[in-house]
């Protein structure tokens, strides 16, 4: 039976497995031969270190090598998701979780080559300097993108508040443009909540899935029930995600007893998360977008499927994977993808999205928000 409590073991004995085996290796190079089942392989990847050390016409660390090796060896299996994290991109990591950290406050991810922008998060640097969902990042301060992975352009982007970063977009006409942008401290938002004017149509916005969102959206939900709210608008665009056990608290607020999401991992070792809410309490629109993605698919794709609401907008991003961080000493780590989630269906959005049920073109140039429109008169019609 496979438990949430055996899955975090699981994981502490792999990071412990993979510390063990960095440090007993760095002693004695026989056991690289053990690690990688071919003496032939143990022999380049130790000569390849030698030649270096001796032979390279330049100052070169042991450190260096090995910090080389690891990244290398990660970036391998070709998930933009997997990463090595040096002493800086670690740091950095820690201090995102936190909630407050130096940037500009846009989400991205990577859709083939192409780093785009999963979202702008509202009323900070990047949004106010006209980046938008969909950008494509081509370079940051004048280094191209396409050499560099994930963290990287993270870490670039990431920086002492009111220092000046330079990005350069495509936009969705494929036009380039260039971005100068002042970091600030970004407070990552949560909840935020009103009626739609003059109806008993509640709406609620979740920008982010952090460590206060279940709280901030249940004293939300509960105050506009005792206004008198009579349905429900959850509005989950530009909403890039953020942890997985946010994003199943909330579903379980709103979706009926049974399966939110299942987790499987590469050995196809099943965990589910489920609600036991008896009864859909309201009517329930849900907005979506190319921005909405991770635990906001995993909310709206649970409400689709179990048909406690409709879905309006355009198809979500597409980020179904589940990564996991393991410490490989006590300032780097690996960020590795560990399994794919799956909607109460039992389907995979990873890099397919959720269809919405009813498609709402939102353009650049509306000048009302149609697809909350939409959500509005789907609801007064029940």
């Amino acid at each position: 039976m496979f438990t949430k409590r055996a899955w975090q073991l699981a994981a502490c004995c792999v990071a412990t497995a993979c510390l063990t085996t960095v440090t007993i290796v760095g002693v004695e190079g026989v056991l690289l031969q053990n690690l990688t089942g071919s003496a032939s392989e143990s022999v380049r990847f130790l000569r390849t270190m030698h030649l270096l050390k001796n032979n390279y016409n330049g100052e070169v660390e042991t450190h260096q090598l090995f910090d080389g090796a690891i990244k290398g060896m990660v970036e391998s299996v070709g998930d933009p998701y997997t990463v090595y994290l040096n002493r800086k991109d670690y740091e950095q990591l820690n201090h995102m979780t936190n909630g407050t950290f130096g940037g500009i406050g846009i989400v991205f991810g990577k859709r083939g080559d192409d780093y785009v922008v999963i979202s702008a998060l509202p009323d900070n640097p990047g949004a106010l300097a006209g980046i938008k969902s969909g950008d494509i990042i081509t370079a940051v301060d004048d280094v191209a993108t396409r050499t560099l992975n994930m963290e990287q352009v993270a870490q670039k982007i990431r920086g002492q508040q009111g220092t000046e970063v330079l990005l350069e977009l495509k936009g969705k006409d494929g036009s380039l443009r260039k971005v100068r942008v002042i970091r600030k401290d970004i407070k990552n938002p949560s909840v935020g909540g009103q009626f739609v004017p003059n109806t008993k149509i509640g709406y609620i916005r979740i920008a982010v899935f952090n460590e206060s969102t279940v709280e901030d959206f249940t004293k939300e939900y509960q105050k506009l029930e005792q206004e008198g709210m009579q349905s429900l608008i959850l509005d989950l665009r530009g909403n890039p995600g953020g942890l997985l056990d946010a994003g199943i608290g909330v579903a379980r607020l709103l979706v009926p007893k049974g399966p939110i999401v299942s987790v499987i991992d590469k050995d196809g070792n099943k965990y589910t998360e489920s609600s036991s809410l008896e009864k859909v309490k309201y009517p329930l629109a849900v907005l979506v977008d190319h921005g909405s993605a991770s635990a906001s698919e995993i909310v709206a794709g649970a409400i689709k499927d179990t048909k406690a609401g409709k879905l309006f907008g355009v198809k979500t991003f597409g980020k179904g994977s589940v990564q996991t961080v393991y410490r490989l000493d006590s300032a780097t780590a690996v960020k590795i993808t560990v399994a794919k989630y799956y909607t109460p269906s039992g389907v995979s959005i990873h890099n397919v999205g959720i269809e919405p049920d009813e498609v709402v073109e939102l353009p650049d140039t509306a000048t009302k928000d149609v697809q909350l429109d939409a959500a509005v008169k789907y609801l007064s019609h029940l």
